[in-house]
């Protein structure tokens, strides 16, 4: 058992190689805890003479609370000279990494601790800065710091993936105009992991971002999935041409079902000469048109087939339903090479004249990507995953009441929903 006071306090505050100079308790305040560095008087690295004091700097450091009180740590830093004069090496201040990395503000453990906190629990900066009792950007630079290192030196994290994913996400509405920025999610998709987040939702950030991998890692990957996105299909096609394009049928039954509600607005306009009321036939069952085939009861399709009855005099409205129906039975097909028969005649028969024009557009759309959308039957992946990363991110947002600084859009992300491995938070250097 240990009775010495002062080695007491030495073991409670609990940093190597310190020693307690003293301890002031401010009433219904924090506790300060000052202390120094022990050890070996340092040697001037150009000439090798025994150091000597030059000053004693105060450095207040934000610690983690101890005995549920806030807790700061006053570290009397080292300033050492150079006794030869003629030495260019002049002074220099200490330094000691397991009491604080340099720049911040925050004690090691507490910059650790944030870290785990806000990216790992997914709790807000503000509110760890009012339980240490510090500035937000006290602890959202100790979370970027820690935390870019988590992500970015661990090159174990993205792995070697088989089948990758890109979506894009609102990154930020900016100016007095609202302008909306945009980013680019890299998804595992069969790990549903989110590997990166890159600016913009054209192809220069997913290009760059392939780029930066090696050739043996972009050859393993087998699937590409996307929705019908024009520019990451060109991203596909230049940094991963020897992987399948797999296009998600959640994004093309949407397409169908788009413009199956502009065929019945189309038609409202065109036949009652106003926007949809709600005592308009087509207007009081939109939500019917787009629900599956297979969930309308008799009394529902009943409705449905008798307003379509009244207020689509050319069945176009009918028509677009059918094109939608017929365009998710795409994916009922188990044979490959049948659904490919499918999806070909399928996209040749839409673009017939007595389609509607909307209808024309889904016919030429699945004529542009049927490669891909055939590709489904072979791979079974889909972007799920990738909107699945979407969701976290958005939850990020929420929490942090949205980004402007992409760096700490990217770092928070990456921490929540990039599976960082929290074990080498205590061995790595903060940036």
């Amino acid at each position: 058992m240990i009775t010495d006071p002062t080695r007491m306090c030495e073991l409670l505050v609990g940093l190597p190689a310190v020693r307690i100079l003293g301890v002031v308790d401010e009433p219904d305040g924090a506790l300060w805890v000052h202390v120094e560095t022990i050890g070996a008087r340092p040697l001037c690295s150009r000439c090798g003479a025994a150091a000597t004091v030059k000053d004693r700097d105060r450095v207040e450091l934000v610690d983690l609370p101890a005995f549920g009180r806030r807790t700061r740590l006053v570290w009397r830093k080292r300033r050492w000279a150079c006794p030869n004069r003629a030495c260019p090496r002049g002074s220099w201040t200490a330094e000691e990494p397991t009491i604080a990395a340099p720049r911040l503000v925050l004690t090691d453990r507490a910059g650790r601790w944030v870290t785990e906190q806000v990216g790992r629990c997914g709790r807000t900066v503000d509110e760890i800065a009012v339980e240490l009792g510090c500035d937000w950007h006290t602890v959202n630079d100790a979370v970027i710091a820690y935390g870019t290192a988590l992500v970015d030196d661990d090159h174990d994290r993205i792995g070697e993936p088989t089948a990758v994913g890109l979506d894009e996400t609102l990154f930020a509405r900016l100016g007095p105009w609202r302008t909306q920025l945009w980013s680019t999610s890299i998804v595992n998709v069969r790990a549903g992991q989110l590997l990166d987040v890159v600016p913009g939702r054209d192809s220069q950030g997913p290009c760059a971002w392939f780029a930066a991998r090696s050739e043996q890692w972009r050859a393993r990957i087998e699937w590409a999935t996307l929705d019908l996105s024009g520019p990451y299909r060109a991203v596909f096609d230049t940094m991963l041409p020897d992987a399948t394009q797999v296009a998600d049928p959640f994004h093309l039954v949407k397409l169908a079902n788009a413009k199956l509600d502009e065929v019945r607005r189309r038609v409202q306009n065109d036949t009652l000469g106003h926007r949809g009321r709600k005592t308009d036939p087509l207007y009081r069952r939109r939500r019917l048109l787009t629900r599956a085939d297979e969930r309308l009861d008799d009394k529902g399709r009943t409705k449905l087939l008798g307003l379509l009855e009244a207020g689509d005099p050319d069945g176009e409205v009918r028509m677009a339903w059918h094109a939608k129906e017929v365009v998710r039975s795409i994916y009922d097909h188990t044979d490959p090479v049948l659904a490919e028969q499918f999806v070909d005649r399928l996209g040749h028969d839409l673009q017939d004249a007595s389609c509607p024009p909307e209808v024309n557009q889904i016919g030429r759309t699945i004529g542009r990507w049927k490669a891909q959308i055939v590709a489904w039957h072979h791979a079974h992946a889909t972007n799920a995953s990738t909107e699945a990363m979407n969701n976290l991110i958005k939850r990020v947002k929420r929490v942090a009441f949205g980004f402007k600084r992409f760096r700490n859009y990217r770092i928070r992300t990456l921490l929540y929903a990039g599976k960082p491995n929290w074990h080498l938070l205590p061995t790595i250097t903060p940036r």
